[in-house]
């Protein structure tokens, strides 16, 4: 079954519509960017916009989505046994992630972020525990990808608060064991 390419032309309008947000969202709160600078700074007219992306709120949640994937390289990950090294990994993901945003777009928008991140988490767990346990447990897989997504999400926004006189790597290893002995 041949999958349907996206032609090339799309692909690079999109990532210029994003490229061009995410650099104006460095020098402008969210809520002062519109659709009008983000059309004049990449050359590009309304209507391509809008092609692409509902409106601006649609732009920050898939902007952040796929820069939050990259930072979490899911396709490794996926492929990966969740352990002590995976976890300690997709925190420190998270972790740059969020700190990435610190000077952006993320004052007024924590709940967007915090969304996106446990959303992207959520999805990236189901997949690695689908790979190690029986699709009888679908339902129980579901429920502890939540929970595991909800829960490394919190200990970085607690990280972040808190303990950034610590290494993101260091705070989460002391409590990985209580974490793995729940998985293995």
């Amino acid at each position: 079954m041949d999958q349907v390419k996206t032609d090339p032309r799309i692909i690079r309008t999109r990532k210029l519509i994003m490229d061009t947000f995410i650099d104006l969202s460095s020098k402008k709160e969210f809520k002062d960017i519109t659709v009008k600078d983000i059309t004049t700074e990449a050359m590009i007219n309304r209507a391509t916009f809008y092609y692409h992306f509902e409106d601006i709120y649609d732009l920050l949640d898939k902007a952040l989505s796929e820069v939050l994937l990259v930072n979490l390289k899911s396709e490794e990950y996926e492929q990966e046994e969740l352990n002590e090294g995976s976890l300690i990994s997709i925190f420190k993901a998270i972790t740059n992630f969020q700190m990435s945003l610190s000077n952006r777009c993320h004052r007024g928008y924590e709940d967007t972020i915090a969304r996106i991140i446990r959303d992207q988490l959520e999805v990236l767990f189901y997949k690695m525990l689908s790979k190690e346990h029986d699709a009888k447990e679908n339902e129980t897989l579901k429920i502890a990808a939540v929970m595991l997504s909800w829960g490394l999400y919190g200990a970085s926004v607690e990280w972040r608060r808190n303990s950034q006189n610590v290494t993101p790597e260091e705070y989460i290893k002391s409590v990985i064991p209580f974490i793995t002995k729940g998985i293995q």
